[in-house]
């Protein structure tokens, strides 16, 4: 498959391999991108950037809601591309594909609702006869840096945001699955997206994304993928606008008034969809000792039933994680916890990609799965006695992206809200639950800024202000 350079498909003879996670087979090769491709891209998107700002707002929403159109129209042809080249399983891909053409539709009606303020000058003494306001403008270039994991939709959470607000849009997608990324531009292009305003670079971040994030005429970065990378980029960005979803460990509390089985559901549902491969993955549980066995008792029997296998069948409920380096990673994270003495209640088990849901329980504090963020599909559960415990625990990371809390005490939710360092708290709810409108993002090295169509355009606007003298 080609690269989208300014509207133009062009190959390259240096090329990467798109392999299927599950079997390893060659799904398709992209080019690398040349420093004459990112020139030509950049170059061509200081152009299509004042198109875009030019561009009246009913034009950015007929453009949206037709790339939403589209999405929908070619769902099942998409979802099966999805598949092929990140794993997950075809029921997770579809889905994936709705809910991205629902962020373009979100985008298209955020984009009417962009809007200032008047300010009350008169307010300050000497500024009575001052009237002015606000508005917001594009910022002009945003380079949408893409992770892996949710390539699509995740996609679609920096590009329709940045074209709702009027900007060129730059897109580097993931290295392992950039599949869909190009399909979506093609749809983006049959929408009626200015050709200057859009580019898709394929290659390794080192040699693509780093000189796009460097140049001084990109005006924002919005970044979602590893800690590592966030902060090489940061290194790099220059004076310019960033936004950075990064990774997270997320935990569930279940205290000894939660609904048990209501938890269960999200640490299964939290823990082991997509291959555990979310950054709000259920990851650490701590659960109150007086309900510990009841709820891992549950949690083992729901755990049992999940099926894994080849993620085009309709039957399989999870499907292998994006590559055997990965996978080789997380089997030895495991083994890591297990080695200082964590029980393996079920799964530690691995073949080539694909490896079986696994709860760990009791888990020392010092092994990687407690600590860092795992990408897999793994859960470790551990007991306290008291909530403040729990809560101090659940803190006890460097990350803060979401959190959990099943309870039934008003005031055991409401110390929660206060004490946990997150960007959400969910009472009642797994971290794993997001609503594309809410504001996203988290606290420490789980990210700056906030996703979510509203706040993202937020994010990639400036504000102008006016004022108007009426004094003779």
């Amino acid at each position: 498959m080609k690269m989208l350079v300014a509207g133009r498909w062009v190959d390259r003879d240096e090329k990467i391999e798109v392999l299927n996670p599950y079997d390893g087979s060659l799904v398709d090769t992209v080019p690398v991108a040349s420093e004459e491709d990112i020139e030509e891209a950049i170059s061509k998107a200081v152009e299509g950037a004042k198109i875009m700002k030019r561009m009246p707002i009913w034009k950015r929403v007929e453009i949206l809601e037709k790339t939403s159109e589209l999405l929908k129209e070619r769902y099942k042809e998409i979802a099966v591309l999805l598949v092929k080249e990140s794993g997950k399983t075809i029921r997770e891909a579809e889905a994936e594909v709705l809910r991205t053409a629902e962020l373009f539709r979100m985008s298209a009606e955020e984009a009417k609702r962009i809007h200032g303020e008047t300010l009350p000058f008169d307010s300050l003494k000497g500024s009575e006869r001052k009237r002015g306001y606000f508005v917001r403008e594009p910022v002009g270039i945003v380079a949408a840096i893409v992770p892996f994991n949710v390539p699509l939709a995740l996609c679609a959470h920096k590009v329709g945001p940045a074209i709702a607000a009027g900007n060129a849009v730059i897109i580097k997608p993931p290295t392992q699955d950039p599949l869909t990324n190009l399909v979506l531009g093609e749809i983006l292009l049959e929408a009626g997206m200015p050709s200057e305003a859009v580019s898709i670079l394929t290659g390794p971040g080192s040699r693509v994304g780093t000189p796009i994030v460097r140049d001084e005429r990109i005006r924002m970065v919005s970044f979602t993928g590893s800690v590592p990378v966030g902060k090489t980029i940061m290194k790099n960005v220059g004076l310019k606008k960033v936004s950075m979803e990064l990774g997270s460990n997320s935990p569930l509390i279940v205290t000894e008034t939660g609904n048990l089985e209501k938890a269960v559901k999200a640490t299964v549902s939290g823990g082991f969809s997509l291959a555990g491969q979310v950054c709000i993955s259920v990851q650490r549980v701590y659960v109150h000792k007086k309900v510990f066995n009841d709820f891992v008792d549950l949690l083992i029997e729901e755990v049992k039933k999940i099926k894994v296998g080849d993620p085009m069948s309709r039957d399989t409920d999870m499907g292998p994680v994006i590559d055997e380096p990965n996978a080789l990673r997380i089997e030895s994270w495991i083994k890591e916890a297990v080695d200082k003495g964590a029980k393996l209640a079920i799964g530690g088990e691995r073949n080539y990609t694909l490896i079986s849901p696994t709860v760990l329980l009791e888990v020392p504090k010092d092994t990687k799965i407690m600590t860092e963020e795992l990408f897999g599909p793994a859960v470790a559960v551990n007991s306290f006695e008291v909530f403040e415990e729990a809560l101090e625990e659940a803190n006890s990371t460097k990350y803060g992206l979401q959190v959990g809390v099943f309870t039934s005490k008003i005031d055991e939710a409401f110390e929660a809200i206060e004490k946990l360092e997150f960007g959400g708290v969910l009472i009642n709810e797994g971290p794993r639950y997001r609503a594309d409108f809410m504001p996203y993002g988290g606290y420490k090295e789980s990210g700056i800024g906030r996703e979510g169509i509203k706040f993202a355009i937020e994010e990639m606007t400036e504000i102008k202000t006016v004022i108007f003298d009426l004094r003779e």
